[in-house]
């Protein structure tokens, strides 16, 4: 995965190879798959190529069909379902080689004037820089070290904000994570590029979010994870290089699935939402 700014500025300025395909690469990941936010970021860029000018990504909705190859290139094939008074759809289809790897549709809309509530912040949360790095909580927890989590999500930077003593005591806690989050250095000022660095982090902690109740190691040897779908609701605009509150929970998981709510907060109020279903299958060995 990226580990700074520039890089993952580059992933994102993919190449049009026509009027409605683009070519993204991958940076490649300890993991030996593709990051599924950095999919999600890329066929939001891609959809962002064909709409009218002046209209804004508001939702998403996606399903990861298949493992993408590390370091193997993706295309992304666009297709117009719709382009209305006010709302533009569309509908991206990811692929390596001819084999489908992901779907989503988007939906763009023009900015206007209407009503206006939203979510309180969550009180109690404390700052990010009293908060433990986010590395450092799961290297103490997971047979993977300190520096392999904080490679792997080099270009963000992530704070634990949840209390840590209550991760001690399996079944003694909520299904529910807080994290810090926000790009390792400045973003250039493009609202288009802030929009997929959120849908990139969204994807960070959601599904692991579902285990948090249970004695168990997230993506351990004794687990097999994979996220299997995501939806995004952007409701105002936010920079991804300031401090984003990441609040999770997760009111289910059964029959090997883990599902989970997020809301991304900045400065105060909320910018987006996000809901997820993944794999958490238990390993017999």
């Amino acid at each position: 995965m990226p580990e700074s700014v520039d890089e993952l500025i580059g992933i994102l300025d993919l190449e049009q190879t026509s009027e409605v395909t683009f070519l993204g690469q991958d940076a490649g990941s300890a993991r030996q798959r593709v990051f599924g936010g950095q999919v999600l970021a890329q066929a939001l860029t891609a959809g962002y190529r064909t709409v009218p000018q002046g209209r804004v990504a508001h939702s998403l909705g996606a399903y990861f069909l298949r493992a993408g190859v590390a370091g193997t290139p993706i295309n992304y094939t666009v297709e117009s379902t719709r382009d209305g008074g006010s709302f533009s759809a569309r509908r991206i289809v990811a692929d390596q080689g001819g084999r489908v790897i992901f779907s989503m549709v988007c939906s763009f809309h023009e900015l206007e004037a209407g009503l206006d509530h939203a979510d309180a912040t969550p009180l109690g949360v404390p700052d990010p820089q009293d908060c433990p790095p986010l590395s450092e909580v799961l290297g103490a927890r997971s047979r993977r070290a300190v520096e392999a989590w904080r490679q792997e999500w080099g270009v963000l930077e992530t704070r634990f904000a949840s209390d840590t003593s209550t991760l001690s005591a399996a079944g003694a806690r909520d299904a529910a994570m807080k994290v810090w989050v926000r790009s390792e250095s400045a973003l250039p000022d493009d609202p288009q590029l802030h929009q997929a660095v959120l849908a990139y982090l969204s994807d960070l902690t959601l599904l692991a979010v579902s285990t948090v109740p249970h004695p168990v190691e997230f993506a351990g040897p004794t687990m097999q994870v994979a996220s299997i779908d995501h939806s995004m609701w952007f409701h105002r605009p936010a920079r991804a290089d300031e401090w984003l509150l990441y609040d999770q929970v997760s009111p289910s998981a059964s029959a090997g699935l883990g599902f989970s709510f997020g809301r991304l907060f900045s400065v105060g109020r909320l910018a987006a939402s996000c809901a997820q279903e993944g794999l958490i299958r238990l390993l017999k060995d």
